[in-house]
């Protein structure tokens, strides 16, 4: 029965690969395994490169044998000699066959080779006429045939498609995406290490929940068929992480997955990472200056600049950041007055150029604190391009943040804004579970009236908050929208190991069905 499946697949192999079957065959048929164990590597290329390369050819002399392995990318084949360009994922190198240097035995299993197999080498290093750097290969051995071959070899994997999809091909062929991948890493870890050196204990919270909360977006829904239960895929941690406040740690945070069942574009995809972070007897001015110095830190101490460039933008990240109320960032940007802002009938003035696609009954029913946010996302969200906080949100469109004791119409809230993105989302965290329970309530009547976004009420939540929460701030960052404007990657394919794609149709329907 097995047959069929693997038929369907071999028959799909073009004459490249049959070559490359056969010289599998060969190997085997002289006693070589092609796909070959044990045979360890003492030395990265980009050691011999920092070792050897600032010296002249005579200053090398005799070195001492090292032993190498990695994946072949070029063949330059001379008849009794060749040159190999290899990359073991900390450089590239060239390794140098010459039949009388090399053993029969390394000169014989060369004779199979093809670009993109993954080989050991053992030998010495000199520097070629042209003052390039190389090893004089002794011992040879493919430990992995490649069987598919690598695109063209000059060109690389250029279709945006394939790069996302054939993600292990695009790092072989692209050394850009590895070393943008291997940035999101550092950056990564520089995070983790940032709030353990501040005290925080990092927790794991559930993937799966019964009530999708924390935030407003549509969730993906699933089915538990032992409890017959469903259940929502979190698209954030924020409820859980509070819960945790309220059982007595102080400062928590979570790096993880969220789930939000949205559409894709170049700053968003379905599954996403943040970091969200709550710290105990804090409010939204301590997080404003903690973001501050975590931002500029992974600047100074991982980038070693003071800038980045992002397209055509210089980001400036030391110094102090920008600071503006929603309602002095409208009034910035649109020529308008702070009178003039907290008026209903102006902000709808602003939004006629931008609301040709907004249904003009609904847009007149919002309330001034929705078209107060409206506008802002509309007309000054994009130019916010150096590193800004903006505060003083409506409280209906924030409903777990602290209302503002000066002012109950709107929160202790900012948002942190670069390249013109939301970056990060903070407050000072509501602690009264009978205001909270009433904005449940209106998010679940929402529910109720068709809103896809809104949540039900989680009364166990209330229950907790209920037991008695310390005054806390809280804050969720966007991880992979903080290194694309890091990276200056223009999609957050670029910085997602394995983005979301459309299915792929490997076969014809006929041979699928």
């Amino acid at each position: 029965m097995t047959e069929k499946f693997v038929k369907r697949w071999t028959d799909l192999f073009n004459e490249q690969m049959l070559v490359r079957l056969d010289k599998r065959k060969k190997l085997e048929d002289m006693g070589s395994n092609p796909y070959a164990n044990g045979y360890k590597p003492d030395t990265k290329f980009s050691t011999l490169v920092t070792e050897y390369a600032h010296k002249a050819k005579e200053e090398i002399g005799e070195t001492p044998r090292y032993r190498v392995a990695g994946r072949v990318l070029m063949v330059r084949d001379f008849g009794k000699a060749a040159f190999l360009q290899c990359d073991d994922g900390s450089h590239r190198f060239q390794l140098y066959m010459n039949k009388q240097g090399s053993s029969e035995t390394a000169f014989k299993e060369y004779g199979l080779l093809d670009y993109g197999d993954i080989v050991f080498a053992e030998g010495d290093i000199f520097k070629t006429m042209k003052g390039e750097l190389a090893m004089n290969v002794r011992e040879f051995k493919i430990l992995t045939k490649s069987i598919r071959p690598l695109p063209e070899k000059f060109h690389g994997l250029t279709d945006a498609e394939l790069r996302y999809r054939m993600r292990y091909v695009d790092m072989i062929m692209n050394p850009d995406t590895r070393e943008t991948l291997r940035k999101r890493s550092e950056i990564v870890r520089y995070i983790r290490e940032y709030f353990y050196k501040n005290d925080y204990i990092e927790v794991e919270t559930p993937m799966m929940h019964s009530i999708a909360g924390g935030a407003a977006a549509r969730p993906f829904k699933t089915h538990h068929n032992a409890l017959n239960m469903e259940m929502f895929m979190r698209i954030a941690p924020e409820l859980h992480l509070k819960r945790l406040i309220v059982g007595g740690y102080n400062k928590v945070f979570e790096m993880n997955r969220c789930f939000r069942n949205e559409g894709l574009s170049l700053k968003h995809n379905p599954e996403f990472t943040t970091i969200e972070f709550y710290q105990a007897y804090s409010t939204y001015e301590d997080l404003i200056v903690f973001t501050q110095d975590l931002i500029s830190g992974i600047a100074r101490d991982v980038l070693a600049t003071e800038t980045v460039k992002f397209g055509e933008h210089e980001i400036k990240l030391s110094g102090t950041y920008a600071r503006l109320t929603m309602r002095e960032a409208i009034a910035k940007h649109t020529n308008s007055s702070m009178d003039q802002v907290n008026k209903r009938e102006h902000l709808l003035e602003l939004l006629k150029p931008v609301a040709v696609n907004m249904d003009p009954k609904k847009l007149s029913e919002l309330s001034w604190g929705k078209l107060l946010v409206l506008c802002f996302e509309e007309l000054v969200e994009s130019k916010l391009i150096q590193p800004t906080f903006i505060t003083e949100y409506p409280t209906e469109v924030s409903p777990l943040s602290r209302r503002n004791d000066t002012n109950p119409d709107f929160v202790d809230r900012f948002e942190f804004f670069m390249n013109g993105w939301e970056v990060a989302n903070a407050f000072s965290e509501l602690n009264n579970p009978t205001d909270q329970l009433d904005r449940f309530a209106e998010q679940a009547m929402a529910k109720e009236g068709g809103d896809l976004e809104a949540t039900d009420v989680d009364y166990d939540f209330v229950r907790a908050l209920e037991y008695g929460m310390p005054p806390t701030a809280g804050q969720g960052i966007g991880i992979d929208r903080l290194v694309m404007i890091l990276t200056d990657s223009s999609t957050i394919r670029d910085v997602i190991l394995f983005p979301l794609l459309k299915h792929e149709q490997m076969f014809g329907e006929e041979e699928k069905a």
